[in-house]
């Protein structure tokens, strides 16, 4: 009996391992998505049109702010939000089917700073999961913390990144890979890029950075047959060994403050950022530090998308823009949207994009025409980058009744599909 238990356990786990790694492919394990690249799975397809009656599958309340998009796996997902008069942080899982909040977990309480910038929230990280923990960051207490929880909500280690000087305020994402986890925390202290063992929270490496502020995510893409965790701000743009810390390749480039992510056509990495100057850049990926081509855009706060040789981009200011990414050719510049905070999403030919103000647009990945396809309405705020898993849009928006902000995280999809 003992033998046949046993039996069952293993044959349990390695199925659920198994359903979890052919899941894969319709979650959304972490910032930008399962390649970082903000291209969502091309065999899906989401509605085109919508608003917060019309494709709604679900909508949930959410208590709090936060400016971190939702991380999917299997059947749950996983926010961060912040109680701005109780002052917490708090980590919430939900049901990805019906929305309904399964647990959640305080991390911090206390230890707010006086100030920050108007758009900032105390909870702008999007978490990171691997199928059996998920980790998130918060600055609490001038403190930068990476905290590790299982499934169940069970807290299994939380470790010190870096002290943290206050400037705009923080918002850096952790990726995944391998055997670690990598998290950063630059700041006008002096912070860390450090590679974390999963299981224990464990240092494997950290490399220290410039007194500067910079609010860029770290991202790993495999350039040139090998993996690089490419990182943009502090004035420079930095190559690393993801499992080592070693330097790879490192320029002067980029600017000192960056919020977007680096993106790459395996060429080239591309680079944008909004103080002391605007640019987006396209960079040789090869550790010659040549800069093939620059232009004075203002991609600030959103990241990009690289489709089929050309750079998709929006403009803080709500513009579109496409690129050939080669060349740096203009291949076209039009009105969009309003001031615009979060990242695109690529889903097939088409490229969804919503505004600080909620409206949610839907053009063509098209570098020959500007094409709208939808204009749509969801809520009155929208900070967070969308997550399209699964033929369907993952939102989180606010909605201001009576002068009262209320947060809803919304389900879009339904039987109305584009053609």
């Amino acid at each position: 009996m003992k033998l046949k238990a046993q039996f069952l356990k293993i044959f349990l786990v390695h199925s659920l391992l198994s359903n979890l790694a052919i899941s894969q492919d319709n979650d959304w394990p972490q910032w930008r998505g399962l390649n970082h690249d903000g291209i969502a799975n091309s065999e899906q397809n989401p509605p085109i049109k919508f608003n917060t009656k019309d494709n709604i599958i679900w909508a949930s309340k959410i208590q709090g702010r936060g400016h971190g998009s939702p991380t999917i796996y299997g059947n749950k997902i996983f926010l961060v939000t912040a109680d701005e008069t109780a002052k917490t942080q708090t980590l919430l899982c939900l049901s990805r089917d019906t929305g309904k909040t399964l647990w959640t977990r305080e991390v911090h309480k206390g230890g707010f700073p006086d100030k920050s910038n108007k758009k900032a929230s105390q909870a702008s990280c999007t978490p990171a999961t691997d199928g059996n923990f998920v980790y998130i960051n918060f600055l609490h207490n001038g403190t930068v913390f990476t905290t590790a929880f299982d499934f169940m909500g069970n807290k299994v280690w939380q470790k010190k990144i870096s002290d943290y000087i206050l400037h705009q305020g923080f918002s850096t994402s952790p990726a995944i890979y391998k055997s670690l986890l990598i998290v950063s925390a630059d700041n006008k202290g002096g912070g860390a890029i450090c590679g974390l063992n999963k299981s224990d929270g464990k240092i494997i490496w950290k490399v220290n950075r410039p007194k500067k502020p910079n609010y860029a995510s770290p991202i790993i893409f495999n350039i040139n047959g090998k993996d690089e965790l490419v990182f943009q701000g502090c004035d420079l743009v930095t190559s690393l060994n993801p499992l080592t810390g070693e330097k790879l390749w490192e320029t002067s480039g980029s600017t000192t403050e960056c919020v977007s992510s680096i993106v790459t056509d395996g060429e080239h990495v591309f680079t944008s950022g909004g103080y002391p100057k605007n640019h987006v850049a396209a960079i040789k990926a090869d550790g010659s530090g040549e800069v093939v081509w620059e232009n004075i855009s203002r991609v600030y706060v959103t990241s990009m998308i690289v489709k089929d040789g050309f750079l998709f981009a929006i403009m803080d200011n709500g513009n579109a823009m496409c690129w050939d990414s080669k060349t740096g050719k203009n291949m076209w510049r039009e009105r969009l949207n309003r001031a615009t905070s979060a990242s695109p999403v690529l889903v097939k030919d088409r490229i969804y994009a919503v505004d600080e103000f909620g409206n949610f647009s839907v053009f063509s990945a098209n570098p020959k025409e500007f094409k709208i396809l939808a204009k749509n309405k969801i809520g009155d705020q929208v900070y967070a980058t969308p997550v399209i898993c699964d033929s369907k849009i993952f939102i989180r928006a606010a909605e201001l009744i009576d002068d009262k902000r209320q947060e809803i995280l919304y389900c879009i999809g339904g039987k109305e599909t584009s053609k």
